[in-house]
């Protein structure tokens, strides 16, 4: 199984999806490694992506889920997947799963102001909430609680514990 773990920058899906793929034994890939330069640094800059900038993203990421399916791994991916045809084009197989990390801007916003350390910041927040298509058929869970209650959900919400 692929979990896509997804959401807008600041709602977590680093951190929940590390912490899901720990508690399965699953490997843990996060979506960002998968940038080319270009983007990163547009994203660094406070500029936000457009859908050309984030097709050389999406077709690295759609060979990488194709690989592990082939491959018969388990993966937990943290990936914004904001609107819904970047979501059907990394839904290769129906083992591959999405978990929709929602939450307000104003917890959103709190929790990038007092991150440190990673290259996207609350200046791309309006512009990724202006892009997301909220997904119908994903997993929803609500943000504002633990990591390790979030966690417990997901698991719940996709029969795993």
């Amino acid at each position: 199984m692929i979990v896509i773990v997804m959401g807008v920058v600041g709602a977590g899906k680093t951190t929940i999806g590390t912490l899901l793929a720990s508690q399965l034994g699953w490997e843990f890939a996060d979506a960002d490694d998968y940038h080319p330069e270009s983007n990163v640094e547009k994203i660094r800059r406070g500029i936000p992506l457009t859908d050309h900038d984030r097709q050389p993203w999406l077709d690295r990421l759609q060979q990488a889920v194709g690989h592990w399916i082939a491959e018969g791994k388990s993966v937990v991916l943290a990936c914004s997947a904001l609107k819904r045809a970047y979501r059907e084009k990394l839904c290769a197989d129906p083992d591959v799963k999405f978990v929709y990390l929602k939450g307000s801007a104003t917890l959103i916003g709190d929790r990038l102001r007092s991150r440190q350390g990673h290259f996207a910041s609350e200046s791309i927040l309006a512009s990724q909430l202006a892009d997301l298509e909220e997904p119908e058929t994903a997993i929803k869970v609500e943000i504002s609680t633990t990591p390790e209650e979030i966690v417990d959900e997901i698991r719940k919400g996709l029969h795993l514990g």
